[in-house]
């Protein structure tokens, strides 16, 4: 699940976001390197985000795409939690690892989608 945010000149740096969320949600936020995407800055550096955090299991990821555009991705902000239910990167996987990885997806995915619509609309409503 993700989904793109346009947002106002104000906030156009993840330090003046996270300030302007952590007084207006009331989720955790926190400023995180990408260990997710394991996405680089321009400095070849791991790259941060904002996490908006409502559970070991649900969170949204906001990184910016541009300076006015913010990319939400729902991730498990839990390590532990992201290594047994989060999306598997092996390039190639045995019949085992499809069906379980088929049935995660479909036992977590309405309750993850709940959270992502809630955490983003809080995200819309502050930065938009």
């Amino acid at each position: 699940m993700e989904n793109l945010i346009t947002i106002k000149n104000q906030y156009n740096s993840l330090d003046e976001l996270q300030n302007a969320l952590k007084n207006n949600v009331n989720f955790s936020c926190t400023k995180e390197y990408d260990i997710w995407e394991q996405r680089v800055d321009n400095n070849g550096n791991l790259a941060q985000c904002l996490v908006l955090k409502k559970s070991n299991m649900h969170a949204v990821k906001l990184f910016f795409i541009n300076e006015k555009t913010l990319k939400a991705n729902h991730i498990i902000p839990n390590k532990i939690m992201q290594a047994y239910f989060g999306k598997s990167e092996k390039r190639y996987q045995n019949v085992l690892e499809i069906i379980t990885g088929k049935i995660k997806t479909a036992v977590l995915e309405p309750s993850q989608k709940k959270a992502f619509n809630e955490i983003e609309a809080e995200v819309v409503r502050i930065v938009s």
